[in-house]
């Protein structure tokens, strides 16, 4: 059936209809390959068998989910030359590339080179471009579009109505793209090179970790062969937010990318069931335990002082003590890993033994120096003069031995910092000792220091500000030969070790020449919101640019003093009311009888990551697991409270910074108790 020309939208949903057709019969095509014929070996086939199911899965239409979202008019063909009278070409941009039964292209990845000027172009500079167009949708289904025409200078520069509302579109279930309204100073953060690694800075509502995950999402589009042989990984502050993101890349058609936390990452082999003092967890957290560490690690190599002599057939050959030591000093100078230079040590010393056997006459091959190395006079000099280490035994000594400590902390730590972080029990193994979240680090650090650590191609590293120099260095281990994107803010950082500066982060990562861009510009916090909640910048963090909203919505806020809790439930059945999720953000030690008067009230509600429905869309968060997350609306209980659960002032001004700027729509702040003055 024909769509009238009068009837520009018909013709829009017709594409729509044609494009879906379209991907379902790429999807069938790529379910009705039959691989039996075209693989060598097993292994080939279960890899490309793989391979075509995450292709399978890519290919998944989401019914809910628009397939395009903008259209772009060219003057000209992009690439042509810009002559008179040159045609140009029609692009629609969606979330993944989609093409016909001839191959024409019928939906344009928004990665790929010709989709950038729908997020760059402007009137100033409309980069060739007549006509823009955004969709709006209702359940899949478009329903309104808007134009721009970027190349006619009697058009005046309007704000975007459907972008505007489609960053205020209520947030019921986990964290969703924004590929739809990803803004020119975003998209130039995105489409940033893998080779480099970028610091970004942004304030509440900035998009910064939409932005680290879009970022992934190119790069694999722009680099996806070398980035399937290297890795790449996500990793957040804690499980709850993880939770909260992980549909954002499978949503593109990226199902590959890898997600932790930094304890998972440095937890291996042992379990962590202990917690450190703040004053513990700081110096252990502090880069110069790196130092403590490696010299506790290279304690273990002892200067040999007797010749090895290595017996073959009726000869003898000897190496004297001087010789060895040659060879010890040679590899502690190379600077290289503890474990590789064990391991060569044995082929050193059997290199030796050659070199006589050939001033004597003889004609020894690799076979034979092979034999001398595993000979058991080598092996046992080897094991005398360059023991094996075990990472955790090592960490477990440095924290229950004070004197191993001592010598080795010597002019590093002084004796108040050493008495500080070694253990008050003794511990009798590996296994029952309580390790905390900092020994794993510290574990990890002399694995390190053995063994080399195995490097991705690119790692995003979310909410970084609060990550102590130890775990900069973790990290960066799984990075050295890739790139990363940095993402936080300083003024939520919420740690006593809370990173100062991202120069001082980026020299911990081992990234000191990466790029530290800034947003400032607020998409998803109200005016009203985002500018309460910056009355606490100047005390925590006074150096930083405050967030300017940019939504035309100023949003709904309201103080309120309560008497009791039923004011606080009262808050919360009243913006219930409202389309989308609510989060009831309360200091951790309140967060019990705010639950019990819930459950009495009849309200459900959700721990902090679990998906909002529409039968359940309140959740109740601790303010210690609020960071990362949104909700449309938000009741802030007792501010005071929030502040005073922290160890000291500024990092409970902190958490309450986090915790006011939640909110997407409106903000409800209840109290009972005098606010802190700092918001006066």
């Amino acid at each position: 059936m024909s769509t009238p020309a009068d009837d520009p939208l018909g013709r829009e949903r017709g594409h729509l209809a044609a494009s879906r057709a379209a991907l379902r019969a790429m999807r069938e095509d790529a379910e009705s390959l039959d691989i039996k014929d075209v693989t060598a070996n097993w292994v080939n086939a279960q890899i490309l068998e793989r391979q075509i199911n995450e292709r399978i899965k890519a290919l998944a239409d989401l019914s809910d989910t628009p397939l395009f979202f903008g259209r772009l008019d060219y003057l000209h063909a992009p690439g042509a030359e810009q002559a008179e009278g040159a045609d140009g070409e029609r692009f629609y941009i969606g979330r993944r590339h989609v093409h016909d039964h001839d191959g024409d292209p019928m939906v344009i990845d928004w990665r790929a080179p010709v989709s950038q000027p729908f997020y760059r172009a402007s009137k100033k500079d409309p980069m060739d471009v007549g006509l823009r167009r955004r969709f709006g949708y209702t359940r899949g289904d478009i329903t309104a579009y808007e134009d721009e025409h970027l190349s006619d200078p009697a058009e005046a520069a309007t704000t975007s109505k459907l972008l505007q509302q489609e960053i205020e579109r209520p947030r019921v279930g986990p964290m969703r793209d924004i590929v739809a309204t990803i803004q020119p100073e975003q998209d130039e953060i995105v489409r940033s090179g893998l080779g480099g690694t970028v610091c970004v800075q942004g304030g509440p509502g900035t998009g910064k970790t939409a932005v680290g995950l879009h970022r992934v999402a190119y790069l694999l589009y722009a680099h996806r062969d070398r980035l399937a042989r290297t890795g790449t990984l996500v990793i957040g502050p804690n499980r709850s937010f993880l939770h909260y993101i992980e549909q954002v890349l499978p949503a593109l058609g990226e199902l590959s990318v890898q997600q932790a936390t930094v304890d998972d990452l440095v937890a291996k082999g042992i379990e962590v069931r202990g917690t450190d003092e703040a004053s513990a967890a700081v110096i252990k957290g502090d880069a110069r335990m790196a130092q403590v560490v490696r010299r506790a690690v290279y304690s273990h190599v002892v200067l040999p002082t007797e010749p090895v002599v290595v017996v073959r057939g009726s000869r003898r050959w000897r190496v004297p003590a001087y010789e060895l030591e040659e060879i010890v000093r040679e590899l502690l100078d190379r600077d290289i890993r503890y474990g590789a230079a064990r391991a060569a040590l044995p082929q050193r010393i059997a290199h030796a033994v050659l070199v006589q056997m050939e001033r004597a006459g003889e004609a020894p091959d690799d076979r034979v120096q092979d034999a001398v190395a595993r000979n058991t006079a080598v092996k046992a000099a080897v094991k005398e003069i360059w023991p094996p280490v075990d990472p955790a035994k090592l960490v477990l000594r440095l924290l229950t031995d004070a004197d191993f400590l001592a010598a080795h902390a010597d002019g590093i730590l002084d004796e108040d910092e050493q008495k500080t972080i070694l253990w008050a029990k003794p511990v009798r193994s590996v296994k029952s000792a309580k390790w905390s979240a900092s020994d794993a680090v510290l574990i990890d650090e002399a694995t390190d220091v053995v063994e080399r650590t195995h490097s991705l191609g690119h790692v995003v590293l979310d909410e970084a500000q609060d990550l102590s120099p130890m775990q900069y260095r973790a990290v960066g281990r799984r990075c050295t030969t890739g790139s990363a994107t940095v993402l936080g803010d300083l003024a939520q950082g919420t740690t006593p070790w809370a990173t100062r500066s991202w120069d001082e982060a980026l020299a911990h990562l081992g990234k000191s020449d990466g790029v530290i861009e800034e947003l400032t510009a607020g998409f998803r916090v109200p005016t009203d919101v985002i500018t309460y909640a910056s009355r606490l910048l100047p005390h925590i963090a006074p150096g930083l640019t405050p967030v300017a909203s940019v939504r035309e919505n100023p949003g709904f806020f309201d103080l309120r003093e309560t008497t009791d809790t039923a004011d606080v439930i009262a808050a919360c059945e009243e913006l219930l009311r409202n389309e989308g999720s609510t989060g009831l953000i309360a200091a951790d030690a309140r967060v019990p009888a705010l639950s019990e008067a819930l459950d009495a009230a009849g309200i459900g509600c959700l721990a902090p990551g679990e998906e909002t429905t529409e039968e359940t869309r309140l959740t109740l968060v601790p303010a210690s697991l609020a960071k990362g997350l949104e909700y449309d609306y938000v009741v802030l209980d007792e501010p005071q409270a929030v502040v005073d659960g922290e160890p000291d002032e500024r990092t409970g001004l902190r958490r309450l910074y986090v915790s006011l700027t939640r909110a997407v729509s409106g903000l409800i702040v209840t109290h009972a108790a005098p606010l802190p003055q700092q918001l006066a």
